[in-house]
């Protein structure tokens, strides 16, 4: 995977490339897509609501949450050898404010939009999306820095993006079924390993910078094994939810095939993960296209 360097901001268009690289584009459709797929599985139509928050989802939300990580955690990665790029913007000093402007100043139009066209919707719906955002801040700002409290930082970080489904159920009005939470499990699951295999390949920079971590507690190793053993939970879990639900249990076993490789990689040799990482970055398209033709499948046979 090439790399798209930030470099230095010298006028309005290099900011703005600043600024959308902060956003990590390649990520956008990871919380978009759990927020749409909600809503129109739970009400079976595209309308403002459904656009408006998907929209949000898709960029203001990404600006939000990896903006503020990639400004506060700005003197570590600059010890940090993969970022400056997909992976993580090393973004120029000057364009922090900037950056963190923009994030929310795109959001609140988004916001006061969702507010208005949901305002018939449960008031438990803006409990989420409050908690959402919280999360969104809490795991890189200033005097929270979720991001170095060992295990809650793959906690907050899978509610990164459990939440906007979440959030999209319960504004459309879902009914909470055991099986319904099982698949929000096996998401939450998927999550949590997905951030723990990722903090991995960073156990040598964290532990220089002096930050806390999953990987940095448990180990290279232990932290690699945990996430394969939470992917299989998820799997397992997808196996008891009505059909289509089995089918997508399959979908574990590429995740635990790429992170397999490195279940005794050892500390100093920890970044070498970062190779399964990047291929977990583009099976993440892939596996969404399947679950996308499957959904699709499975409404088109019961429109018959």
């Amino acid at each position: 995977m090439s790399e798209i360097k930030a470099g230095p901001a010298s006028g309005p268009w290099a900011t703005t490339r600043q600024v959308l690289l902060s956003s990590r584009p390649l990520s956008w459709i990871n919380t978009a897509y759990p927020f749409a797929a909600a809503c129109l599985l739970t009400t079976g139509r595209v309308d403002a609501l459904l656009i408006v928050g998907t929209l949000f989802f898709l960029i203001p939300y990404n600006l939000l949450m990896y903006g503020i990580n990639d400004v506060f955690d700005y003197e570590s990665d600059l010890r940090n050898p993969r970022k400056g790029g997909v992976e993580g913007a090393l973004l120029d000093p000057r364009v922090h404010r900037t950056v963190v402007i923009a994030g929310v100043v795109t959001s609140a139009p988004f916001l006061v939009a969702l507010i208005v066209l949901g305002r018939d919707s449960s008031p438990w719906a803006w409990l989420v999306l409050a908690l959402s955002l919280f999360a969104v801040v809490a795991y890189s700002a200033p005097g929270l820095r979720f991001k170095e409290v060992p295990f809650l930082d793959s906690i907050t970080s899978s509610i990164h993006f459990v939440s906007p489904a979440v959030f999209g159920l319960v504004l459309t009005g879902a009914t909470f079924t055991p099986a319904l939470i099982a698949v929000l499990v096996a998401f939450f699951f998927w999550g949590t390993a997905s951030h723990a295999f990722g903090a991995v390949q960073d156990v040598g920079p964290d532990r220089e910078a002096g930050i806390g971590s999953i990987a940095t507690v448990l180990g290279a190793s232990p932290t690699v094994r945990l996430s394969l053993s939470l992917w299989a939970a998820a799997g397992a879990l997808m196996l008891v939810t009505p059909w289509p639900g089995p089918i997508f249990a399959v979908l574990a076993v590429p995740y635990i095939l790429t992170a397999f490789p490195w279940r005794r990689v050892s500390d100093e040799r920890s970044a070498e993960a970062n190779a399964g990482w990047r291929r977990f970055l583009w099976l993440n398209y892939a596996c969404g296209f399947v679950v996308t033709m499957v959904l699709i499948a499975r409404a088109f046979a019961l429109a018959i």
